[in-house]
């Protein structure tokens, strides 16, 4: 089968497999992990009778139809260069809307268009955008920042002919619109009581809950009881210090569930009766926010919540529900995987399982309810098999001042994870995102070469809480990095890392990271690499697209400051550096302007320290397209090789 499903994405688009002369020691060559997923999701149709794949291509991406009795292609459609499904839907048996998005240049990933496309499972239907600057409306161009379109919010479970959609007419005060599926008619069913809102939608299709910010980055969360009722502010920011969002219901609505920041510890999810207003705690991890939810797919009610904690783990609120049994029933029939139960049929007896681990980039599965059975399908990455890569270990330690971490250790296949040479990882953002249990194709291309990859959810990381992000706040090069710091010297003291071959390695705020780690601790590293960096914090507040808003301005003047920010920008404090450096970034990075890193470079360069530099052309906030991808992996594994690798050693 998986064959089969290889063959379909193929001969799809004409495409053939790339060829790269991989370095004569890797157990995997490079190309292996940059190929393109043979598909990146999959969806089957309320009936059960197709399934909807995305096939992910250089320079665009496809959709294509199959019929489920015998995989043949019963409709596709093939975007134009440049152009990407950004999400699709079944929105009745026959019928799939989807929303595309366009490579710009200035960001890595495609920016949505805001435009929503049609078509019918035979692939008739299509045409130009039902909703969209391209449908006839009125609207301005492609990569604007304000826009005629929208995006499905709900497909409205007893209505084959219409969905919600959440509508911009270009204000910062968006609608939720019904829309017909085929002509892309649109009514005004909801409006946002609060700016730059999203917006949640009842089993029953009636929108309750609206939750937005202004520019000074406070949420407000209003509430109605119905769709004739006015919104009702139910949580206020400003006046409660915590945030506060709609994330389910019960089938009948009545229940609604909602999440909530603490005032220290990680989010609880508390039960909101519609009726008295009282709210009710129903789940809350000891270390972690809620990570992910499970729904019905027969009434749409809320069952499950899945937490973070090292590997993820599955907790049900809904024990009884008769889909948090299976859901727990088929974990435990394939335990060595993550089971995500992506979509149904309509009646629930049929379903598409995604299965994953951190050797296991995705596997698709075919569950059959009735006949209580589940098929293998396909992969994501066919080519891998799970003893090919490396596995993840969630690792735990305290850092100077007593505050507790956690981050991910991985080590070579066959290697005693002892003396090992180690790349510490710092992820970007640094507010909000954090690493995860899971597949990392950086993560896997490194411990490939024989490299130990230490990822650490340093504090200012989404994930673990509003106290936690907060403890990060102004702590650029500070704290934040101390608590690297503390990894590093962890993984010397566990053996794990050879003391004399350490690198640092990030992208975003990670190359910050990156960089300045060898500018604050010049002795403790053997080399660093930093990618689409910012490296001088004063030139934050004028560069990049973050000052661009007045809620840009005032996320840095909160996170970031403006208090001696010299002693935390790394091409203040060149002559400070003693290892080799390499800096790579996008020539049209809109978010870490390429200024950076010529700054950074020319800093190293006057203070007589080594220094390379890489700018792609046509690349912004990281690379996309495979030639550059490949030019860069190349970049970054001779560079490590010189420095603690193989070629160190010489």
């Amino acid at each position: 089968m998986n064959k089969f499903f290889a063959g379909i994405a193929l001969a799809l688009l004409g495409a053939s497999p790339c060829h790269v002369q991989a370095q004569a020691r890797q157990a995997i060559p490079l190309e292996q992990f940059l190929k393109r997923d043979v598909f990146s999701s999959m969806r089957i149709s309320p009936t059960g009778e197709f399934i909807a794949a995305v096939v992910p291509q250089e320079d665009r991406s496809a959709l294509v139809i199959l019929r489920r009795s015998d995989m043949s292609i019963t409709g596709k459609v093939v975007l134009p260069s440049k152009t990407y499904i950004a999400d699709y839907n079944w929105v009745n048996p026959n019928r799939i809307l989807f929303t595309i998005g366009e490579k710009a240049g200035e960001l890595n990933q495609p920016r949505p268009t805001g435009e929503i496309y049609g078509v019918n499972a035979d692939g008739g239907g299509q045409g130009s955008a039902l909703i969209g600057f391209r449908s006839g409306n009125r609207g301005t161009a492609v990569g604007q920042s304000k826009f005629n379109g929208g995006n499905v919010i709900s497909t409205l479970r007893n209505d084959d002919d219409n969905v919600l959609i959440a509508y911009s007419d270009g204000t910062e005060f968006p609608s939720v619109h019904r829309m017909n599926v085929y002509t892309g008619a649109h009514i005004a069913v909801a409006k946002a009581p609060v700016r730059n809102a999203s917006f949640s939608v009842d089993p029953l299709g009636v929108v309750r809950f609206a939750s937005g910010a202004d520019s000074d980055r406070k949420t407000r969360t209003y509430y109605r009881a119905d769709a004739k009722s006015e919104w009702e502010l139910i949580n206020d920011e400003k006046l409660t210090g915590l945030g506060l969002s709609a994330v389910g219901y019960s089938a009948d609505g009545k229940i609604a569930y909602l999440e909530s920041e603490e005032d220290s510890g990680p989010n609880g999810v508390y039960s909101f009766d519609t009726a008295t207003k009282t709210k009710k705690l129903v789940a809350r991890d000891n270390t972690v926010d809620p990570g992910n939810y499970l729904f019905s797919p027969i009434d749409g009610s809320l069952y499950g919540v899945v937490y973070q904690d090292g590997k993820p783990r599955t907790e049900y609120i809904n024990p009884d529900n008769e889909f948090a049994k299976l859901h727990e029933s088929l974990q435990a029939s394939l335990s060595s995987q993550v089971l995500i139960m992506n979509s149904f049929s309509a009646d629930g007896n049929m379903a598409i399982v995604v299965g994953y681990a951190d050797n296991v980039p995705g596997d698709y599965y075919f569950l059959d309810r009735k006949a209580n059975k589940l098929d293998y399908l396909t992969s994501r990455n066919s080519w891998f098999k799970p003893e090919m890569l490396a596995t993840m270990k969630p690792v735990y330690f305290i850092a100077r001042d007593g505050t507790p971490l956690e981050g991910y250790l991985t080590t070579p296949v066959g290697s005693n994870g002892k003396n090992l040479p180690l790349i510490v990882n710092p992820h970007g953002g640094p507010f909000g995102p954090r690493d995860e249990w899971g597949y990392n194709p950086d993560v896997q291309i490194l411990a490939a070469n024989g490299y130990a990859v230490l990822q650490v959810n340093y504090r200012g990381s989404g994930g673990y809480g509003r106290s936690f992000m907060h403890l990060g706040y102004r702590q650029w090069g500070r704290t934040m990095q101390d608590d690297l710091t503390d990894a590093t010297r962890w993984a010397i003291s566990e053996g794990i890392a050879n003391k004399n071959r350490i690198c640092m390695y990030g992208a975003s705020y990670g190359g910050y990271s990156s960089i300045m780690a060898v500018a604050k601790e010049p002795d403790l590293y053997r080399c660093a690499f930093g990618n689409v960096g910012v490296y001088d914090m004063t030139a934050m507040y004028h560069t990049g697209d973050i000052p661009d808003s007045k809620s840009g301005e005032n996320f840095l003047e909160e996170t970031l400051g403006h208090q001696d920010l010299d002693s935390i920008s790394p091409n203040k404090l060149a002559d400070r550096i003693k290892v080799p450096v390499y800096l790579a970034a996008g020539r049209e990075d809109a978010r870490a302007a390429p200024v950076h890193t010529k700054m950074m470079a020319e800093a190293l360069k006057k203070a007589g320290k080594p220094v390379d530099m890489v700018i792609y052309d046509g690349e912004g906030h990281g690379n996309f397209l495979l030639k550059n991808r490949i030019d860069f992996y190349q970049r970054l594994l001779g560079f490590l090789d010189k420095n603690i690798g193989p070629g160190s050693q010489k």
